[in-house]
């Protein structure tokens, strides 16, 4: 497996060859542990400054729950917390575990948060998006996760542009490890090259209501890419490439922050869930 680092940057034709061809691309080094750490303090920060007991909204990926959840349909321009499908919502545990249970916040971190706002808007980002084919890049989501010990859940094997789609699809997943990923606490795997196969399904709202539909019925392939990357680290993801991660059960937490980036030069059509009405997109580089 090919990994770079952020001393290969700006991007070279054997790294733009690998995305090319595999869907993904891992640049280490390419955030300090400074900066990590700035960034988990926030989150704990927000925890801390939130009542989690005025919702009890959870995000899981096996039963879809949260998908007529309108506290999670909302959230699109603001910052909500999100629990552990296997979290304790009893009043007084949210109370003492609340920095525990939380599966993610999102989904306007970077526009919303000063702290996060700073990680995020960065000319070598802006400058990876245009080299893997970015016209006018716009971040359009983000999203801190926990990925909790001995809790977290699993992600399914999905293609973001089943949630995020444009026409032409145009999404890309910069998922950022805050601390290491590996494969005893439910790192990324991807099936490398899957990106060429065809999007199989579409997250749409139909008469109102958010359907999972169904729009090629070719399995997905193995995910059998180990994606182990240290903290600091920066992949990639392309909107087909089918991805996955397992369950957290080991003792030690995989914290990570990803944004979504579509081109502002495509149709993002009012049936995507995530909209935001009064918060324009903006690139990197906030223009």
């Amino acid at each position: 497996m090919n990994y770079f680092n952020k001393i290969d940057l700006p991007m070279n034709n054997e790294m733009v060859n690998f995305w090319n061809e595999n869907g993904y691309l891992v640049i280490e080094d390419f955030n300090s542990a400074e900066e990590c750490d700035k960034i988990i303090d926030r989150s704990s920060y927000l925890i801390d400054n939130n009542n989690l007991n005025n919702q009890k909204s959870i995000f899981d990926t096996i039963n879809q729950s949260h998908n007529d959840d309108k506290y999670f349909l909302d959230s699109g321009d603001k910052i909500r917390f999100f629990f552990e499908e296997k979290a304790d919502l009893e009043k007084n545990n949210i109370d003492k575990n609340k920095h525990f249970i939380v599966n993610k916040i999102g989904h306007a971190l970077h526009d919303l948060d000063e702290v996060f706002h700073e990680f995020s808007h960065k000319k070598e980002l802006q400058d990876i998006a245009i080299k893997i084919g970015f016209k006018k890049p716009k971040l359009l989501q983000s999203m801190y996760i926990f990925k909790q010990p001995k809790i977290g859940g699993e992600v399914v094997c999905h293609q973001d542009s089943t949630f995020l789609y444009t026409e032409p699809e145009s999404t890309v997943g910069f998922w950022f490890a805050l601390e290491d990923a590996n494969k005893s606490n439910g790192c990324l795997q991807v099936a490398s090259g899957g990106h060429k196969g065809p999007l199989r399904k579409l997250f749409k709202k139909v008469d109102g209501k958010m359907k999972m539909l169904d729009i090629n019925n070719e399995e997905f392939p193995e995910t059998d890419t180990f994606v182990e990357v240290k903290k600091g680290s920066l992949v990639l993801l392309h909107g087909r490439l089918p991805h996955y991660s397992c369950e957290n059960t080991s003792p030690n937490s995989r914290h990570a922050y990803t944004i979504h980036v579509i081109d502002q030069n495509n149709d993002y059509p009012d049936w995507n869930w995530l909209q935001r009405p009064d918060l324009p997109l903006k690139s990197f580089m906030n223009d």
